[in-house]
């Protein structure tokens, strides 16, 4: 297959899945209980006309057909309508988080990758008791709530010893411990995929052969078996998107973070729906592009799959 037709049938795929995101959102809009136009109007007692006012204007009073082919129609030209709370168009308020929580969770997959990499490359196939211990660490981690790990993570090093700040600031330090809490759940799950994919590779030929050519056991791993690892671990990267997005939300609440996850959890806590419904679209398409590019990685990793591929 072609990169041309690749990427076409991608970005075909991509504007399905958006399509699917968007109905499912609108179909939990509809059948939300309460009054759309009551959450707009704030916590005063509005008159019925004023109510019907606010539903005629926003076009809550038509049929539910026409409404789905507007919010469509919005979303096409890129318009994700305006909160309900803040009065803010969607689009923007998002725009304005967007990055708190893009630092948070890249920092967080950065961490976990090196950990599980380092774990992985010392105890793939030697060091039983090593492997062991390692084994026994990650589903500790794994099994933890993160939430849990946060709160340990203040108590000791926030409020105890005082070495980063306890809740918000901007500057690395204040991105130190909510990236430890979101690496610590997918550490384990790294570390252990790609130990079974060095175990694996380093009883192939290549590994022999590289052996008797002399290759240390370090540079062995290092320059032939990792690479084998790494494909498996490029497939979960994309599936751990959903991890690191669900778990900034948590993340972001509990060390007071700016993000686009707490956004969301005060949307839901007020029933602001046009900025749930946007906070779910532009997940989607995060997680759409980042599986598309990890795709193409998995292509660059592997050539055999281009030609595989139908």
């Amino acid at each position: 297959m072609t990169v041309a037709r690749w990427l076409v049938r991608r970005l075909l795929l991509t504007v399905v899945v958006m399509l699917g995101a968007a109905t499912v959102a609108f179909a939990g809009l509809q059948l939300t209980p309460g009054d759309p136009a009551r959450v707009i109007l704030g916590s005063t007692t509005p008159s019925p006309e004023q109510v019907e006012q606010v539903r005629r204007e926003l076009g809550f009073d038509r049929p539910v057909p026409v409404q789905y082919g507007l919010f469509i129609g919005r979303l096409a030209k890129g318009d994700l309508g305006r909160s309900y709370q803040l009065r803010e168009p969607v689009g923007e308020l998002i725009g304005d988080q967007a990055w708190s929580s893009a630092a948070l969770a890249l920092t967080g997959f950065a961490v976990a990758f090196a950990v599980a990499t380092a774990l992985a490359v010392a105890t793939a196939g030697r060091r039983p008791a090593l492997r062991r211990l390692s084994v026994g660490l990650e589903l500790i981690a794994i099994s933890t709530p993160g939430f849990w790990v946060g709160v340990l993570l203040l108590t000791f090093f926030a409020f105890r010893w005082h070495l980063f700040p306890v809740a918000g600031g901007s500057g690395p330090g204040a991105l130190v411990l909510p990236a430890v809490t979101l690496a610590l759940g997918l550490v384990g799950v790294y570390a252990q995929v790609m130990r079974e994919g060095m175990e694996r590779a380093l009883d192939e030929p290549f590994a022999l052969t590289a052996r008797t050519r002399g290759g240390g056991e370090t540079s062995v791993r290092l320059r032939h078996a990792l690479r084998h690892a790494l494909i498996p671990m490029i497939t979960i990267s994309g599936w751990s998107v959903g991890a690191l997005l669900s778990g900034a939300v948590v993340i972001e609440t509990i060390f007071s973070r700016q993000g686009i996850g707490r956004v969301m959890a005060a949307a839901i806590a007020g029933r602001d729906l046009p900025v749930v419904t946007g906070v779910i679209l532009v997940s989607a398409l995060a997680f759409s592009l980042i599986n598309m590019a990890v795709d193409g990685l998995y292509r660059i990793v592997d050539p055999r799959l281009r030609e595989s591929a139908p």
